[in-house]
């Protein structure tokens, strides 16, 4: 089975900038500001009235481009873009209203997969549009790709992005977590370099799909602990022989409990951004990836696990290995 490479992470964040207490102030939250404080989170990055969903997705590209010039070279040679929202309505760059007035739906499949393509020439590439994966879609969407490259040998590259933004009026708390809006990329190869993947894991309980913030918050401790032990098995090893767990912002109090059951070292969880970005949807675990790359803290040679949960209810889980600086 070929080797396949994670590389090239980046994110572009919404441009507006407000503390828990501001947004607090706002009526945008459903907890208050101090048990959010308390759960690690500092502010948050929301869209101005007139930055769209597809304007974050190309701040990612941007991103990517910027700090890594290398990949100017290779995104004419992508082969697939896997393009991702959490939020369905986040696939549609079309006027809604102009479908209202002329009942054309064409209105409603304007997608900013496309758009991306021909905006960023990569010509040719195809274009695959995922949703119905809530926050988990992004790593949903590596294992995608790799299952691509590896049943279709002609496929050597894949661009794997995610941008949602909430939609104007939106609370910006799930799960008693801040919401940020943005964006996040990476290329997936068959190139050696940045992260090889050793394995991947997903577990869906649609009979939960409508849950409650409480009733998510009592399952994702299980469902977490169940995803991670199940994949690291596979892999045959134990989570405690991992080096590193880059996941998500979520609370810092629900991962120390999950450190505990998993017999994980809490230090060895690297959330660096949960104070500054908070939970960036579909986002966090490749900006987090970026931020502890760019802090070296991640050596040649090191295990990492990259945990998601989200609606649906899906719980998703990377397991990489860095191979190059």
């Amino acid at each position: 089975m070929a080797d396949i490479f994670l590389n090239f992470p980046a994110f572009c964040l919404g441009s507006q900038q407000r503390t828990v207490a501001d947004a607090a102030a706002d009526g945008d939250l459903l907890s208050t500001a101090d048990a959010l404080t308390a759960a690690g989170f500092n502010q948050h990055c929301h869209c101005d009235a007139h930055e769209t969903a597809y304007d974050l997705a190309k701040g990612a590209l941007d991103d990517m481009l910027t700090s890594y010039p290398e990949t100017r070279q290779r995104l004419p040679d992508i082969d697939v873009i896997l393009y991702v929202t959490c939020l369905p309505l986040n696939g549609n760059h079309g006027n809604v209203d102009e479908f209202a007035v002329s009942r054309d739906v064409k209105h409603l499949m304007d997608f900013p997969a496309s758009r991306l393509q021909a905006d960023f020439d990569m010509d040719r590439a195809f274009v695959m549009g995922l949703n119905q994966q809530a926050c988990t879609g992004m790593l949903g969407s590596i294992r995608v790709a790799a299952a691509l490259l590896r049943s279709e040998p002609d496929l050597q590259q894949a661009l794997c992005i995610t941008a949602d933004r909430f939609p104007p009026g939106a609370v910006y708390e799930q799960a008693y977590n801040l919401i940020s809006d943005g964006g996040a990329a990476c290329i997936v190869s068959t190139t050696p370099g940045g992260y090889r993947l050793l394995g991947a894991h997903h577990i869906t309980n649609g009979a939960m799909a409508t849950a409650s913030d409480e009733e998510t918050a009592g399952f994702y401790f299980n469902y977490s602990h169940r995803l991670i032990t199940e994949l690291c098995a596979n892999a045959g090893i134990t989570p405690a022989e991992v080096n590193w767990i880059v996941p998500q912002n979520t609370n810092r109090k629900a991962w120390r409990i999950l450190a505990s059951v998993l017999r994980f070292d809490f230090e060895r969880i690297l959330m660096p951004t949960i104070g500054s970005v908070g939970h960036c949807i579909s986002g966090d675990n490749i900006i987090n990836l970026k931020t502890v790359a760019g802090a070296d803290q991640i050596k040649v040679g090191d295990t990492l696990l990259m945990p998601m949960a989200g609606f649906g209810l899906n719980w998703s889980c990377l397991l990489l290995e860095k191979v190059a600086d």
